[in-house]
């Protein structure tokens, strides 16, 4: 278990953390969200010792984290830090070394990362030659090649096309199943959504919302609502009703625990023929919307 417990960290005027607590079990893959500037790469940086708290512990396995405990932690950055002209393989083995490993260990676990990430052929490749998706696929292996418990990655999915996001997706799954701590942040939601167990929500440098992501959608307050009425997406303009506007002209409705679903199926059959009638949990974009606009609460 990785425990960041009441992180503060200020840099002039700007409070950039304000008691950031929050969990990375074992075995879990945590969805770590927030808006631009909410503190999320600050975390990291703190969590790898590239920046130092003002206040606040990071533990690992209940002991504080320190250099040795960091060398068995992955990292990979949102801006990359690997050398655009040095040859691939090499870096693999250079990062691995950094870790501990010894020069026979350190080439073996980066031919072994060279073809599980289907780079076998571009090993003595420059960085600065390959596409844009396989130097992400060359940091994310940088962070891997010295098998960590704890991985942590800055917008992971950044710049893949499908089939990119898919390998990485079941490579998460991979890692979590076989008892790394995993957590990664990113603006996608909906892949967030599919990918992670657990999410973690900071704003302003303070968590407004964390847990499993199935308990959190069980526990709001609020779910989404999609009536049709002759033919046409219908709106309630009743209090305890949400409007949230979404691409492709259609509205998402929100609707408090408050309103009774009868009253609003009734009013709905005196606008016309009722085709459709769904009730169901939110989506993580709408506990993230619900989260940051009420700071946590329901």
């Amino acid at each position: 278990m990785l425990d960041v417990e009441q992180l503060t960290k200020r840099y002039g005027d700007v409070l950039a953390l304000d008691g950031c607590s929050f969990r990375i079990p074992q075995g879990r893959i945590v969805g770590f969200l927030g808006p631009n500037g909410a503190g999320k790469t600050t975390t990291m940086r703190c969590i790898f010792g590239l920046a130092r708290p003002d206040a606040g512990e990071i533990r690992w396995g209940g002991r504080p984290v320190g250099p040795a405990e960091r060398l068995r932690f992955g990292y990979m950055p949102e801006e990359r830090g690997l050398y655009p002209r040095m040859r691939i393989r090499e870096q693999l083995v250079y990062f691995a070394e950094l870790s501990g490993l010894d020069e026979t260990a350190a080439g073996m676990a980066a031919d072994r990362w060279l073809d599980r990430l289907g780079l076998r052929d571009r090993a003595s490749s420059r960085l600065e030659e390959l596409s844009h998706g396989n130097q992400q696929r060359v940091q994310l292996a940088a962070a891997l090649v010295h098998e960590p418990e704890v991985v942590v990655l800055d917008e992971p999915f950044s710049g893949l096309d499908p089939i990119g996001v898919e390998g990485l997706a079941g490579m998460l799954a991979g890692l979590a199943s076989s008892g790394v701590a995993v957590m990664f942040s990113s603006h996608q939601l909906d892949l967030v959504e599919d990918v992670c167990q657990d999410v973690v929500i900071i704003d302003e440098g303070r968590i407004v919302l964390s847990g499993a992501v199935e308990e959190l959608k069980a526990s709001s307050t609020q779910r989404s609502l999609y009536v049709t009425v002759d033919g046409n997406q219908w709106v309630p303009d009743v209090a305890g009703v949400t409007v949230v506007p979404k691409q492709e002209g259609r509205a998402k409705v929100l609707v408090d625990a408050s309103v009774d679903l009868n009253d609003l199926l009734e009013l709905a059959k005196r606008a016309g023929e009722v085709t459709r009638f769904s009730f169901e949990p939110p989506s993580l974009s709408d506990l993230f919307r619900q989260a940051v606009e009420g700071k946590g609460l329901s």
